[in-house]
């Protein structure tokens, strides 16, 4: 496992600094078959009070499970959204018509995740393509927190 996340975060750095074009948001699926060649992925996601998102850039394969393993190192409470730009632009404003503190329930592209804590998000990405992660608690995702996810 840990070989994996060696190989997924160095070829995750090789793909930002090729920085390969295009924006194609992916389709997502939750009963998607993984894909023959390849088992299911665990990503591990930090989320902290500097408005970061680390790591800042991931690739995960098409067509597997990824568990996105999110902890909030902060005191601060932090969301965990991933979808295109115009998902991460209608959950700003959800948040900004709701007060903007975190989101109340989970859903299937997202978690809130209080300070201190983890937990798990699991998604298949049925195409390749990029999406993003973002904390939309007010000032957060404008500040920067937010994440690219590319999808091979």
């Amino acid at each position: 496992m840990h070989r994996l996340h060696v190989a997924l975060s160095t070829l995750a750095l090789t793909l930002v600094l090729a920085a390969c074009g295009g924006s194609a948001s992916p389709s997502l699926e939750s009963s998607a078959e993984p894909a023959a060649s390849a088992g299911p992925v665990r990503v591990e996601v930090t989320l902290t009070d500097k408005l970061t998102i680390e790591p800042a850039a991931r690739t995960v394969p098409a067509g597997v499970p990824v568990t996105f393993v999110v902890t909030n190192t902060g005191a601060v409470l932090h969301e965990f959204v991933v979808g295109d730009e115009e998902v991460q632009a209608e959950h700003e404003e959800e948040m900004k018509e709701a007060g903007g503190m975190t989101m109340v329930d989970d859903e299937p592209n997202a978690i809130g995740v209080e300070a201190g804590q983890t937990k798990e998000l699991v998604m298949t990405f049925a195409d390749p393509g990029t999406t993003l992660a973002g904390c939309h608690v007010v000032g957060h995702y404008g500040a920067g927190m937010k994440a690219t996810i590319t999808i091979q």
